[in-house]
């Protein structure tokens, strides 16, 4: 007993100091309920002998458990227990039972293992362990007579008679059977003994966790006890039990996460306050960030597009574009003419090139002069930068090299009025093609 209280002194203290050196740790976490059931199972001075059967020391325990996590590692827990301890005993020499209704309460120290050191703190199986010490209350009766208030004789042949096996009439007895009914209240007829005790709960178990704020705990704890007379029997040691059980615990409240000090300097705040473009509207509601100085913009920073045509006023060179029109880069109205004059412009320019392709049908040309310009650029990276800056957009890989790809790109685009290349453009274009 004296190296159980040197244990428990001393994880008492290590527990307390832990829990002062975490005083710093950002986790707060609100506090978990569980309630459950079990069986309990006695281990004392009756049932040394030829127990009548190994079931008979079995009876029903139900728990009930607050506990509040403090930091990664450590948690406090109050646990109620009621419930029963029974045993029993028939030897050559004695003939004892006895059951008692206990109530426990404990005040543990808990050891988690999903700490993110041994498993993650989000791993469905948390395994734990936990000392504590805890106060008991127990009223030992025994299974003394029958429901006629017939007083049990234990025979030598194992039976049970009304009459003792010495008794000058024993042969006029009758049998009768145990009803199992703890009506007498058990004493010890020289010592007066008190009917509570301490006890140190030592045992461990593991969480599975099935909701975020919802697992099952299961779990075994064994009590030692500083009484020896749970069975009214004293005889060696103090008594002792095991609780075995399932219980339902659900978590109050989210998590919250362990802070990280590198962002223990940055204003949240006042990033939540950043405009950028200086228009009156945070970036983080702005819809249209970068709008120039001094623009008027509405409730999402947008700039005023009077006309609706998507080309915002400050840029639009036709502020009364008709609802639903096709509009240019600059807000100006696509007609039927300028899409023909476009279509005219590059029919001049198929003309213009045609000899060229009509002397060199083959597309494998094109792909050898691309591949011969490719061998150039690898010799000569300084090649690489000598695009024209009139046309160097239609360097779409930004490779320093025109291809064959590009070139039908920016001819699509420019018969669709999506780019600023004119004829003029895409002939410079075609030229460095063939001579890059």
């Amino acid at each position: 007993m004296k190296n159980i209280r040197l244990l428990f002194v001393v994880l008492f203290f290590w527990a307390t100091s832990s829990i002062f050196a975490q005083k710093t740790a950002k986790v707060k976490q609100f506090p978990s309920v569980a309630i459950g059931a079990g069986i309990l199972s006695f281990n004392g001075d009756i049932g040394n002998g030829a127990d009548l059967s190994s079931l008979s020391k079995i009876r029903a325990g139900y728990n009930f458990t607050i506990e509040q996590r403090i930091g990664k590692y450590l948690a406090i827990s109050f646990n109620g227990l009621y419930g029963k301890l029974s045993d029993s005993e028939r030897t050559k020499d004695r003939s004892l039972n006895f059951e008692s209704e206990i109530m426990q309460g404990d005040l543990n120290i808990v050891l988690h293992f999903d700490n993110d050191l041994i498993f993650s703190r989000t791993s469905v199986f948390a395994p734990y362990l936990f000392v504590g010490i805890g106060y008991l209350k127990f009223n030992p009766h025994g299974d003394l007579t029958d429901k006629n208030n017939i007083k049990y004789n234990y025979w030598s042949d194992g039976t049970i008679h009304d009459r003792a096996e010495s008794d000058p009439l024993a042969s006029t007895s009758i049998i009768i059977q145990r009803d199992y009914t703890y009506e007498t209240k058990l004493v010890d007829s020289v010592n007066s003994y008190g009917r509570s005790s301490l006890t140190v709960p030592i045992g461990g178990g593991f969480n599975l966790k099935i909701l975020n704020s919802l697992s099952v705990n299961i779990g075994a704890t064994y009590y030692l006890s500083f009484s020896d007379w749970i069975d009214n029997f004293k005889e060696g040691k103090n008594d002792k039990y095991i609780f075995a059980n399932v219980s339902i615990q659900y978590n109050f409240g989210k998590e919250k996460e362990e802070s990280n000090p590198i962002y223990n300097h940055v204003d949240f705040s006042a990033l939540e306050k950043l405009d950028n473009d200086a228009d009156g509207v945070n970036d983080a509601d702005d819809k249209c960030p970068g709008t120039p100085k001094d623009i008027k913009v509405n409730e999402r920073g947008c700039p005023d597009d009077n006309d609706e045509d998507g080309i915002p006023d400050y840029l639009d060179k036709e502020l009364m574009t008709k609802i639903n029109a096709i509009v240019d880069e600059q807000g100006v109205t696509i007609t039927d003419k300028m899409i023909a004059d476009k279509q005219n412009q590059f029919d001049s320019l198929a003309t213009e090139r045609s000899q060229l392709f009509n002397e060199n049908p083959s597309l494998s040309y094109l792909k050898n002069v691309e591949a011969a310009s490719t061998e150039t650029r690898k010799s000569n990276p300084a090649a690489a930068n000598s695009i024209p800056y009139a046309i160097r957009t239609a360097d779409l890989n930004n490779d320093g090299f025109i291809s064959t790809e590009e070139i039908t790109s920016a001819i699509d685009m420019f018969l669709q009025g999506e780019s600023n290349f004119t004829v003029e453009k895409l002939n410079d274009l075609i030229d460095f093609f063939f001579e890059q």
